[in-house]
């Protein structure tokens, strides 16, 4: 069996049985449960029956728009999906019983909503439920008046999640900001205990630090007096994950120190406690008395002059984060008015239009899935159509569920949703069978498969598709469907639908393997920038936008190296060279973030023009090492790093300045050894299909090493 098999196998394998850790809160279920089932119950209480199925039919399609974020994003996310639905809905009806129209509204309606996934995942569930509504409403076409009115049920059922979920905005303004908040002091935390692992720049914390920019200076953020204080934790919160790295590079194993980092992590746990509680701080204030302690028990050791700044500058840090913690929130506004606070320039996205324009051509990524998503839903509304096929809709409706912009998880969904679809429609044929045939045990079984979907969406899509098949056959048998009729046609549908959506893809993919590379030089020129950056101490601003850029760049190199993972026939070289590459990134982001908490945390170190003209070579030298990857070459004309440091390490060793030399000498030694490691991959992925390595370009010799 060949290797690309055996990977595809496993990946099948290992998506059946992996059950993830679920991440949405129970009020989160609660509410999108209430606000299926409470309209359904109204409208069979009072006789109206399908005023009842229209608003929880517009409530469960929007369902997944009411995500983590400020206040005002969710709002936005909740009524842009509500309003897509009812124009959906709309159009469907209306011209559902004309086949030229409904293909032609299909194909639009594919590519519009295909090419938001520009946008990120919360806008493109607002494209992907515009389709499943015009493809299920096209199903049932009525008159302009009768149409109008059951759109406006739908719309009308996503404005009720959106009450639901935003009735606590006047009582809990900050709440979103203090949880994100909480989760980067937690993980902090984390950090402080174990900060000689490699990967202490953990992904967990990583994308919660990126979650919290967005949230805290995005333009959706609070304009709130508590703001500032969350804008002061933020970047404490920076400096902080800095000091423990710098920490853990020198002296990661020493029991004193070791000592002092827990300590830390009890004050870091108790603010983290205090912000998700909206509470003063008083356990993390308590900690913090000890940590002094141990802070003057380490002057009275004198065990490492360099150490010491850094623990005196992560004490202050934390006095200051336990200050903070207790202002953060609306019960502890501070009293001057929060200072406005802008996006970096790294973070900032371009316009709309101007987004949209450069994603007009074959070689984005979203116009060929917006290509795919037109022709593959047109097609199987068609292909339902031509067949006449019972219960036709769910043939697109799966079609536009499962097709996703890359394979990994376009098969994922697809071999899910099919296992689902039969478990769900057998248990649900059971559960209905061994309930009492009354309405309100319809309503609690109903009730109860919606708020298992919601809960396991994330965790196990098999499992939560079961329970949605179970709510979508409950819900249609209040509107007359036979819940036991047809269960083989929706079978046949949903596999039809996944089949369609995966020929799509492998009939014009777009390989995750092709891209990959572009990704791990776009990650290598993030760290060239930030190194860049370092180079001009002083320029603090430019520090933490060029790390924030290179912390999104990293994340997304992940997410490209784990989609190539589960693609077949990726070559075990290509991923072989990926891993290497992402995993000596890692360590040249850490000792950049070691260089620095140097920086910082000294106002004038020694051999500072030659120190800066050091680290911008090997920025530079880095920057090549990413054209190279990118251009599929060996590096060009790389300097001699080794010798330059030496060089460097010379001019060190006669300043008078000992301490700061010392740690010079150590980052700098790190660097090169970083950057000529990723040179020496790169170098090495070369290869032709024997193995042999490709020549270097003629009368260009190559230093990797």
């Amino acid at each position: 069996m060949s290797s690309s098999a055996y990977s595809l196998r496993a990946h099948a394998i290992e998506s059946l049985v992996r059950i993830k850790r679920p991440d949405v809160p129970w009020r989160v279920v609660v509410r999108n449960t209430a606000a299926v089932a409470l309209p359904l119950a109204i409208g069979l209480g009072t006789g109206h029956p399908q005023v009842g199925l229209g608003v929880a039919a517009g409530a469960l399609n929007t369902m997944f728009s009411d995500q983590p974020g400020p206040y005002r994003q969710r709002m936005r996310q909740l009524l842009l999906a509500s309003l897509a639905a009812g124009t959906a809905s709309l159009l469907g009806f209306l011209i559902g019983g004309h086949l030229l129209p409904i293909l032609l509204a299909t194909a639009a309606f594919g590519f519009c909503g295909g090419l938001l996934v520009v946008f990120g995942t919360d806008t493109a569930r607002v494209g992907m439920t515009s389709m499943i509504l015009l493809v299920i409403t096209a199903a049932t076409p009525m008159p302009l008046a009768q149409a109008a009115s059951a759109s406006a049920l739908i719309v009308c059922g996503g404005l009720l999640l959106a009450l639901f979920s935003l009735a606590a905005w006047p009582l809990q303004r900050y709440w979103p900001e203090r949880q994100i908040l909480a989760t980067v002091y937690t993980g902090l935390a984390a950090q402080a205990t174990q900060p000689s692992q490699d990967n202490a720049d953990a992904p967990a914390l990583t994308d919660a630090m990126t979650t919290l920019q967005h949230t805290l200076l995005g333009r959706h953020r609070s304009h709130g007096r508590a703001m500032e204080a969350f804008g002061v934790l933020l970047e404490l919160a920076e400096r902080m994950r800095l000091e423990f790295v710098a920490m853990g590079e020198l002296d990661a194993d020493n029991d004193v120190y070791r000592k002092f980092r827990e300590q830390a992590a009890e004050v870091l746990s108790g603010i983290a406690t205090a912000l998700e509680e909206g509470e003063t701080p008083t356990q993390a204030t308590r900690s913090l008395q000890w940590l002094q302690a141990c802070e003057t028990e380490i002057d009275g050791t004198q065990r490492s002059v360099g150490m010491n700044r850094h623990v005196h500058a992560l004490t202050g840090q934390l006095s200051a984060a336990v200050r903070n913690a207790d202002w953060a929130g609306s019960r502890g506004e501070l009293r001057a008015r929060a200072a406005e606070t802008q996006l970096p320039q790294a973070l900032r996205s371009s316009s709309t239009v101007a987004t949209l324009r450069a994603n007009l051509t074959v070689h984005s990524v979203a116009f060929r899935h917006a290509i795919r998503t037109a022709a593959c839903l047109t097609a199987a509304l068609w292909l339902s159509r031509l067949l006449d096929l019972p219960h036709g809709y769910w043939l697109p409706m799966t079609a536009a569920i499962v097709l996703r912009p890359d394979f990994a998880a376009t098969f994922n969904f697809g071999l899910l949703r099919m296992l689902g679809t039969v478990a769900g429609l057998v248990v649900t044929t059971v559960l209905l069978h061994v309930t009492p045939d009354q309405p309100w045990a319809h309503l609690l079984l109903l009730a109860i498969l919606c708020m298992t979907f919601r809960y396991l969406a994330s965790a196990h899509y098999g499992i939560a598709v079961a329970a949605l098949t179970g709510t979508v056959v409950i819900l249609l048998s209040f509107d007359g469907v036979n819940s036991g009729v047809a269960v083989m046609d929706r079978v046949i549908n949903t596999t039809l639908g996944c089949g369609m959506a995966l020929f799509a893809y492998v009939a014009w993919p777009t390989w995750e393997r092709g891209r990959a590379r572009a990704a791990l030089a776009r990650m290598l020129e993030g760290y060239a920038d930030y190194l860049a950056a370092l180079a001009q101490p002083g320029q603090r601003t430019a520090h933490h936008e060029t790390r924030t850029a290179a912390r999104t760049r990293r994340s997304n190199a992940q997410a490209s190296l784990e989609r190539m993972r589960a693609e077949p026939a990726t070559p075990p070289e290509l991923l072989k060279v990926a891993r290497a590459l992402f995993a000596n990134g890692n360590r040249l982001a850490r000792t950049a973030m070691t260089l620095e908490a140097l920086i910082d945390d000294n106002d004038a170190l020694p051999e500072q023009g030659e120190t800066g003209n050091f680290i911008e070579l090997v920025a530079n030298t880095l920057r090549e090492i990413a054209d190279a990857l990118r251009e599929q070459r060996a590096p060009i004309d790389l300097p001699d790093l080794r010798a330059l440091q030496q060089t460097l390490v010379v001019l060190l060793l006669m300043s008078e300045n000992r301490a700061g030399a010392d740690l010079l000498t150590r980052i700098s030694d790190r660097l090169v050894d970083n950057v000529n490691t990723l040179a020496h991959v790169v170098q090495q992925s070369v290869t032709t299909s024997d193995g042999q390595r490709l020549r270097s370009h003629p009368g260009k010799p190559t230093q990797a090493t």
